[in-house]
């Protein structure tokens, strides 16, 4: 499937004002989701890693999302998607992002630079030999960044239905806006048994991926740890499944109901 891993990482990306209070991650975690096309065709794997390091002299969380085709989609249209982001321990501001990926022979090698204190980013297509420098929004985040801002700082303890939360976010050359309305709490099944989650409605541009505006219903762990649990998005064409299947390394205690 075309853009699996975009797909799945720009669905957890948005961004409100709320003091960090504590730490939903930690160095090591990591996440393995399975996607499936159309309710039974196996699409592909995608995994999300954080781990400590610096960069330029900053503490830095690095995150890793990788992303691949599996089964027979393979055969006629194979992805292999990277992405990566460099963002500050303390704030979460993303300081260098990645996109690698090569999806059915279209490829794209961008990197990105941001610089906070100009509100610019030095985007430099690795594929073509360029560059170029964009004006940025205060606090701007990456597809990537985006998703561990949102669990460090987003409380969700007094979320109401029909909450709408808004990000400034930059994505290759661009600045965007995006939104997501909270749904409501639901306890779904899972591969690891019943769990209590929060349910998001992202705003997607309706077109040549998504069928409306209204496509994405996303899931996510009601507790400290905000886990992306599942994933549904009617497309264009058929429609795009996520389950988290693997996970290791969290933080906190992951409330999980067994009968």
């Amino acid at each position: 499937m075309k853009n699996v891993l975009l797909i799945f990482s720009i669905l957890f990306c948005t961004q409100v004002s709320f003091a960090q209070e504590k730490s939903a991650f930690k160095d090591g975690e990591w996440f393995k989701f399975e996607m499936s096309y159309s309710g039974f065709l196996k699409a592909g794997n995608a995994t999300l890693s954080v781990d400590e390091t610096t960069l330029q002299g900053k503490p830095v969380y690095h995150v890793t999302g990788k992303g691949w085709t599996t089964g027979a989609i393979k055969w006629f249209f194979k992805v292999k998607d990277r992405y990566e982001s460099y963002f500050d321990k303390e704030t979460g501001v993303p300081y260098k992002f990645i996109r690698k990926i090569d999806e059915g022979g279209h490829t794209k090698d961008i990197e990105i630079a941001f610089d906070h204190v100009k509100k610019e980013a030095l985007v430099e297509n690795k594929k073509h030999k360029t560059t170029k420098i964009v004006a940025t929004e205060p606090n701007v985040q990456d597809m990537v960044s985006a998703f561990y801002y949102l669990r460090n700082n987003y409380e969700t303890d007094n979320i109401k239905v029909g909450d709408i939360v808004e990000l400034d976010m930059f994505f290759d050359e661009e600045n965007f806006g995006f939104k997501l309305k909270f749904l409501g709490k639901e306890t779904i099944e899972t591969e690891f048994g019943k769990i209590k989650t929060l349910r998001f409605r992202p705003y997607v541009m309706a077109g040549r991926v998504f069928k409306e505006q209204e496509s994405l219903t996303l899931w996510v762990s009601a507790d400290e740890n905000k886990i992306p649990l599942k994933i549904q998005a009617d497309l264009a064409v058929g429609s795009l499944r996520a389950e988290l299947v693997e996970f290791k390394g969290l933080k906190h205690y992951f409330p999980i109901q067994f009968d």
